[in-house]
């Protein structure tokens, strides 16, 4: 299977500073957000977007992991931060493939539980394949793909970041 590069490293940091920018735009009234990574590519992709938030806005981001078996979803979902800790705040769930919908809504659905002030998506890729009703707020990219196809984003420790299809 050959490697379709769909986002080179300059193209992601211009996506992750595009949604930053949204993101403060959408929350400007708050003082504190939290945003929610799904783990590991979606919470490295929050991470990313967190720092730029921080950079660019007076906001206080504070950073969620969130733990979720993608194979079984319905098992319970872990956060790094307590329910009081994101409580009657502004959350962004990321994560950095939206395919299916099937783990992002699992995840909204665990954090619908909790009285937020304000609550949105975000995604790196949208792939327009969804089971479920579910949609991002804040996406890098929307791609029609055929099913048989795979996205995979690449957050390389050295800073090479790319996103691409097999």
């Amino acid at each position: 299977m050959s490697k379709n590069i769909i986002l080179t490293n300059q193209e992601i940091e211009h996506k992750i500073k595009r949604i930053a920018y949204q993101i403060y735009e959408t929350f400007v009234d708050e003082e504190e957000i939290v945003i929610a990574g799904i783990a590991t590519n979606g919470f490295t992709f929050a991470k990313k977007i967190a720092l730029v938030l921080e950079t660019i806005s007076p906001l206080k981001v504070s950073l969620c992991e969130v733990q979720i078996n993608k194979q079984n979803p319905e098992l319970p979902i872990h956060t790094s931060l307590s329910k009081e800790q994101y409580a009657n705040k502004g959350l962004v769930l990321v994560d950095d493939v939206l395919n299916s919908g099937t783990t992002l809504i699992y995840a909204v659905k665990h954090f619908i539980d909790v009285p937020l002030k304000k609550f949105k998506t975000a995604v790196l890729v949208d792939r327009n394949h969804k089971k479920y009703p579910v949609k991002a707020d804040f996406k890098g990219i929307s791609l029609s793909t055929s099913l048989l196809e795979h996205v995979q984003v690449v957050f390389d420790e050295n800073g090479d970041n790319y996103a691409y299809l097999s």
